[in-house]
Order: structure tokens, then C-alpha cells, then sequence
């Protein structure tokens, strides 16, 4: 017993070390002390700012009402942490227990903690991309430079990908009444997220709101002007739209590359890693002074199958943090599993989207509230005859009901008449998912596979 606490004690102690000054990243260090971490504490992160909300980015902040740089997060107490901002960690060695910085310093640890999250996947064309009016949507620096454009009132905005974040900004210039044009390579609106039948749902809310929507084609290339400006695009079907500003939101790579060499199993999908958040390495081994939270991490979920998930998702992120950290000082029979029930949410065009489970594994949909044709329903999703997931448009108020039936692995379609169904909703339809080897513009949640290492010893990020 006096050994057992003398190494309770022992991990209670120490240099942590936080890569990733995110929503993840202070969750998990406000955790470490919350939960009696006396030792130090280093917080390191790629931008000059402590941790702030990126949710409002692309709703309040483009719309005006909250001014840019006031997204801080809140804190639930003080840290006693050493901050090192503005430089990003370069590489990782395991064996010598060190992290390896941008500005050519280096911090050693006893134990580590990634939540370098993700950003926005840049567009393709590096020349195209520096063209002044061009932009991405991730930080808020990028905000900043958005929202100034958007003020100028700019004669038309393009969006090139309508998932969630490229549906809100749309959203957004119509509240602004700017012109937008949403170009999508996908059949409609958040197909990759949520299915075709409610990314049909989706793509009658952006005409109703007056956007130029084209979907099923691909920008191919932006033009610039003799001054290095935007001023046309061009599509995959011959076409081409003049516009001064254009939002590149093609999704996010996960901020992996700097393990590269590290031996950890990350790879462009995340960071390999076990229910209690520790990090496999290449050969499918867990350490346990490395431990991972957040977007960039991909952990086994028992109620999908035990498939590897990467969720880019609020609530997740502080979940996680808070199991990670709680595991990294804590003993192996008090360690607790991530088993948090994905859950998201959205606004845009007048309507609070929200979803729980994981919608892209599904194979059928059910309208179990409401209705389509209103814009105001809620649907369950299902797989191999068991209630995966659940969308709410407008109904949030039913998805805690179906939120159990998930983790009750309850039978699809589920056996008993709910309130409110209407016609259309009286029997199972196929989901519309795009078959997963043709790109979309992302869903926000993705379903990688079983093997942390793909099933080679040798890995080799694509």
C-alpha cells in the first residue's frame, strides 16, 4: 500500500508538458490541477494567443456581433502555467522525452499531452491562394481578415465547399445581404456529414435564402488581376462567375506533421490512440507518458463497432481533455474510457441543426418527428438494424430521447410509434451517403478503420 501510494504521489509530480494551447489543451491542464497536479506545467502552441472559442468564428464574429479577439475561453481556475506561444512544436523525441520548437528551443517532460487540433485545408494552388481576396476560416487572424473584407461589401462572395463551416459563412453574407455563390463537388449540402436526404433538406434552406448554389461541380481555378486581386473563378462545367472574395472551406488536415519520425502511429487521419486516451506507437503499442485529446486524436468507440474515431467536435474535445487528463495521474485501476456520444451542432439559414452518434455510418434514415418538407424534424439513422444517430432540425429537444437509444444499442427502426410522425416518415429510406473513396467537403466526423498502426508495423503517413 505505502509503494502503491508512493507512485500515486510520483505521477501527481513531474514536468506535463501541453502541446496545443487549445479548447482541448486548457480543459486538460485546468483538469491536471483540479484533480491535484503539483508539478509544472508547460503550455505551447503555434499562434500568439491563449485559448480562445473558434465556434463563434464563423457564426457571431462574421456577423458583427462579437468583435474579433473577444473569444477568449473562460477559465475555471488558475493554471501556475509556463506559456510558450507563438511557437510551434517541430518534433517530438520519444526516447529523450523532448519537444523540439519553431524558434529552435526545446522542452523536455516527463509526460505529454497533443492537442494540436486541427486547420483549415488550404486551397490546392499556391499561387491562387496568395491572390488578395482569398481566404480560409480557422483562427482568429482568419476571421479578422474575413470579416474586414465582408464589411467592404464585397460585390460576391464565393464559398468552394458547403459543409458545415462553408453552409454557415454562406449563411452568414445572406444575413449580410451579400451575394454568395456555394460551390459544392458533392450532390448537395453537408451530404458528407449528414446524407442526401437532408443535405436536400439543406440545399432547399440555401435557395429559400437566396444563395447561388452548384453542386456537383468543382472550382478549378482562381484568376487574380494585374494587381494580384481575385476577381473570377472558374468551374469543372465550362463556367465562370466573377467574385472579389472567396472562402476556401474544403475541410481540415489534422496538425500532425511535425511527428514525422517520432515513432507515435499519427499519421493525415490523427493520432492513434486507446479508450484512455494514451498514444500507440508504430508497432501498436501504447505508451504511457504520451497521451492524446481533442480533434487530432482517433480512439476505438465501443458503441460503433470499436471503429477508430476522429470527432472535430466541441464537446468531444473537452471530454476527452478531461479523461486524459485525469489518466495521466491517475493509477491503471482508476483510469477511466473516453466513451462520449458524439454530439454537434449548427446554425445557419434560421435553423439550429443539431446531431448526435455518428450519422456516416449509416445505411438508412427515418423521419421519426416532424417533417421534411417543413424544415423542422428530427431523423434517426441506422446500421445493420440498430439506431446509430439522430438530426434534429429545429427539434433539439428529442435528441437526448434517441441519444439513449444509441447507447442503448436499441433496434432501427426503432419498435414503437413516436409522437408527431408524419407520412413520409413511416418507413426506413437509404441515408444518401457518397460513396467514401470520392471526396466531399468533409464530414465532420470520420469513420477510419480498426488498425491504430493500418495494419503495418512500418508506418509510412500518406
Amino acid at each position: 500500500m505505502a509503494l502503491d501510494g508512493s507512485l500515486e504521489r510520483l505521477r501527481r509530480e513531474g514536468h506535463i508538458v501541453v502541446v496545443g494551447a487549445s479548447l482541448a489543451g486548457l480543459r486538460a491542464a485546468e483538469t491536471l490541477r483540479e484533480e491535484g497536479f503539483t508539478g509544472t506545467l508547460t503550455m505551447i502552441g503555434d499562434e500568439p494567443y491563449e485559448p480562445y472559442d473558434r465556434p463563434p468564428l464563423s457564426k457571431q464574429v462574421l456577423l458583427g456581433l462579437v468583435p474579433v479577439g473577444q473569444t477568449a475561453l473562460p477559465r475555471r481556475r488558475t493554471l501556475d502555467a509556463r506559456w510558450r506561444l507563438g511557437a510551434a512544436a517541430t518534433a517530438l523525441d520519444m526516447a529523450a522525452k523532448r519537444v523540439t520548437l519553431a524558434d529552435g528551443t526545446s522542452v523536455e517532460y516527463d509526460r505529454l499531452l497533443i492537442t494540436t487540433g486541427v486547420r483549415s485545408r488550404p486551397w490546392p494552388n499556391e499561387l491562387e491562394a496568395g491572390l488578395d481576396g482569398v481566404f480560409v476560416l480557422r483562427t482568429t487572424d482568419d476571421a479578422a481578415r474575413l470579416v474586414g473584407r465582408l464589411r467592404a461589401g464585397p460585390r460576391r462572395v464565393l464559398v468552394i465547399g458547403a459543409g458545415f463551416t462553408g453552409s454557415e459563412i454562406a449563411s452568414v453574407c445572406r444575413e449580410r445581404e451579400l451575394p454568395v455563390t456555394v460551390a459544392e463537388r458533392g450532390p448537395a449540402p453537408l451530404v458528407g456529414a449528414l446524407g442526401g436526404v437532408i443535405g436536400e433538406v439543406a440545399a432547399e434552406l440555401q435557395h429559400q435564402y437566396g444563395v447561388d448554389l452548384r453542386c456537383g461541380v468543382m472550382v478549378t481555378g482562381l484568376e487574380g488581376d494585374g494587381a494580384g486581386r481575385l476577381r473570377r473563378a472558374h468551374f469543372s462545367d465550362g463556367a465562370a462567375l466573377d467574385a472579389e472574395v472567396a472562402v476556401v472551406a474544403l475541410g481540415a488536415t489534422r496538425n500532425t506533421e511535425w511527428l514525422a519520425g517520432s515513432g507515435l502511429a499519427a499519421g493525415p487521419r490523427g493520432i492513434a490512440c486507446d479508450a484512455g486516451c494514451r498514444a500507440f506507437d508504430v508497432r501498436g503499442i501504447v505508451s504511457d507518458d504520451v497521451f492524446v485529446a481533442g480533434d487530432v486524436a482517433r480512439s476505438p468507440h465501443p458503441l460503433f463497432g470499436y471503429q477508430f474515431l476522429s470527432l472535430e467536435h466541441w464537446g468531444n474535445a473537452v471530454a476527452q481533455a478531461e479523461v486524459a487528463a485525469h489518466n495521466m495521474i491517475s493509477p491503471g485501476e482508476r483510469r477511466r474510457p473516453h466513451l462520449w456520444t458524439p454530439y454537434f451542432w449548427s446554425a445557419q439559414f434560421g435553423v439550429n441543426i443539431k446531431s448526435v452518434g455518428v450519422p456516416n455510418m449509416a445505411d438508412q434514415i427515418l423521419v421519426g418527428q416532424g417533417s421534411l418538407s417543413e424544415h423542422r424534424f428530427t431523423a434517426a439513422y441506422g446500421y445493420q438494424g440498430r439506431v446509430i444517430a439522430a438530426v434534429a432540425f429545429d427539434q433539439a429537444k428529442w435528441l437526448e430521447f434517441y441519444q439513449r437509444q444509441i447507447e442503448q444499442a436499441a433496434p432501427f427502426p426503432l419498435p414503437f410509434t413516436t409522437v408527431d410522425r408524419r407520412t413520409e416518415g413511416m418507413r426506413p429510406v437509404p441515408a444518401g451517403f457518397p460513396d467514401p473513396s470520392v471526396p466531399t467537403h468533409g464530414p465532420e466526423v470520420t469513420v477510419s478503420g480498426h488498425s491504430p498502426t493500418d495494419q503495418r508495423v512500418t508506418f509510412t503517413p500518406a
